[in-house]
């Protein structure tokens, strides 16, 4: 038998994965079946086949694994182990491209956390879930959600909401032409009218959801349905009918092997016949209902130890498996950083080998970069020794013309002054026919003391040795002219003030005055040497 759940498991699971969209709860539905039988073997069989997609690296036949082992974890009342396998898919799911296997599972933990009675988290798997769906168009997986949300508002009593949504499942079930789904809404239904006492609503939907099942020849499904038409039967006092729809679901219970159903069955019969006052029948059919409880609870007893058995074995081998990876991964950490540490050790060897090769090759170029530097340093030193000698040489030269230019200046003037006196007596002495020619003489020489061909002479000279002087004094003055600029000038070369007032062709008074402008335009303060204010400039 275990040979054959295994077979079974590895087809689903391998179709699975080929099947389309609308086929795919049918895969799974099939899968929860099988596994109800043995859930201790198929959660075997499933951890194997995870684990050997996680060796193929295998992502959606892992999720899947995964997904089928918190259902059964769930189904065996397990749910911590169960919401653990749903979130490990759910992450898994949620990285890959199968939208429709993330919603089936959010659905999943929906029913999870309903039964658990969170009923806000199941809601929100609900709509996550339902968004999914209608993006992709999956009919079969909106009606199914609608369906679970319906369950949500009957559990709070809010039934013209939950009929809302049951009827939004049927109608989309329909559309898919999936007759097992529209079955169990009208399941859902007569549930909800029996609720609400309404036993002719319920009794027309049970009736419909048996006729939809027998279709589809789902025995085990139509047992329930049976069962159910007997017990609004006899809530509506039709005792004969109500036992012999109790009868034929007993009997299908019996050949499908279903104790759960037969158990419902037998406790069923024991009120009809118990309302008909046949209390022999009623005694019989409740301990017979009394026997199957006891089977039931005895197999789940054995079904839970051997499951509980089983995730044991697994979470040991799990912890094993995790401590040798651990092992493994650390002994692969050593080894990798063992090699990466030869790696580095033998590159830092090279590097320190080719600076040290480079730092003694940069030292001799340095070196000898520094020796040419020393030759170009001593050679612009000369060069510039020679220049200054040079400058110097000039200089003087400069100096030396400048001093005969002024001497020469003075002479003349000198000589003009001269000239100018003694043709002046002449003039007051001499006759009057000569006195218009010495006065044209004498204004020849009154021109040439004017003449400003000497004084730019001069002032080019004066330039070439004393740089950029007029610019400095023009910064203490904007009002100086260019008889100032003169006299600055012969003040720098220190001539006294007869021979200033020569070559400017002044007396010494005139010199005086001028003098005095020349300490106001300047603001020499009273007291201060002009001549040595102009020789610090």
């Amino acid at each position: 038998m275990l040979k054959r759940v295994y077979f079974l498991l590895i087809v689903a699971c391998s179709t699975l994965l080929s099947v389309t969209a609308n086929a795919q709860n049918e895969q799974l539905h099939s899968i929860r079946s099988l596994s109800q039988k043995h859930p201790d073997s198929a959660l075997i069989i499933l951890k194997k086949l995870h684990a050997q997609a996680v060796d193929k690296n295998d992502a959606v036949t892992e999720g899947i694994c995964l997904q089928q082992m918190g259902q059964i974890c769930y189904n065996q009342g397990h749910y911590a182990q169960a919401l653990d396998f749903y979130l490990h898919a759910d992450k898994i799911f949620s990285t890959g491209k199968r939208s429709d296997l993330l919603a089936a599972n959010m659905g999943e933990m929906g029913v999870l956390y309903y039964y658990n009675k969170q009923l806000e988290k199941s809601r929100a798997m609900y709509n996550r879930a339902l968004a999914i769906y209608q993006q992709n168009g999956n009919l079969k997986g909106q009606a199914e959600i609608f369906g679970n949300i319906g369950h949500l508002y009957e559990k709070r009593r809010q039934y013209d909401s939950s009929f809302y949504y049951q009827h939004l499942a049927l109608n989309s079930y329909t559309q898919a032409n999936y007759k097992q789904g529209a079955a169990k809404i009208y399941e859902n239904l007569g549930s909800i009218y029996e609720d609400l006492a309404k036993y002719d609503s319920a009794y027309t939907c049970f009736n419909h959801s048996l006729q939809l099942y027998k279709e589809e020849h789902n025995e085990i499904a139509s047992i329930e349905v049976i069962n159910n038409l007997g017990d609004i039967l006899r809530k509506t006092g039709k005792y004969g009918q109500g036992i012999t729809q109790s009868r034929r679901a007993m009997a299908l219970a019996e050949q499908t092997g279903n104790i759960y159903q037969l158990a419902a069955c037998s406790k069923d019969l024991g009120k009809a016949y118990e309302l008909m006052n046949r209390m022999d029948s009623a005694y019989h059919y409740a301990e017979l209902s009394r026997k199957y409880s006891l089977e039931v609870y005895s197999k789940d007893g054995v079904n839970q130890t051997a499951f509980l058995q089983v995730l044991y074995d697994m979470t040991k081998k799990s912890d094993e498996i995790n401590r040798l990876n651990n092992i493994r991964k650390i002994n692969r950490i050593i080894t990798v950083a063992v090699v990466v540490v030869v790696v580095l050790l033998v590159v830092l060897g090279m590097v320190i080998f080719s600076r040290q090769r480079l730092k003694i090759k940069d030292q001799n170029a340095l070196a000898k970069q520094k020796e040419a530097q020393h030759d170009l340093m001593q050679l612009e030193l000369k060069n510039q020794q020679l220049e200054e000698e040079s400058l110097k040489q000039q200089l003087e030269v400069k100096s030396r013309e400048l001093s005969t230019h002024t001497l020469n200046l003075i002479k003349n003037n000198q000589l003009l002054e001269h000239l100018r006196s003694t043709l002046q007596l002449m003039v007051k002495e001499d006759k009057r026919d000569q006195k218009k020619q010495m006065q044209q003489i004498i204004l020849q020489i009154n021109e040439s003391f004017n003449h400003e061909q000497h004084w730019k002479e001069f002032t080019n000279a004066f330039e070439q040795v004393h740089q950029q002087f007029f610019d400095s004094i023009k910064k203490y003055s904007s009002e100086l002219t260019s008889a100032d600029m003169r006299l600055i000038a012969l003040l720098r070369i220190n001539l006294d003030s007869t021979d200033i007032a020569t070559l400017l062709g002044i007396s010494t008074d005139s010199l005086r005055v001028s003098r005095y402008r020349l300490r106001k335009k300047l603001n020499i303060p009273q007291g201060d040497n002009l001549t040595a204010f102009i020789q610090t400039l």
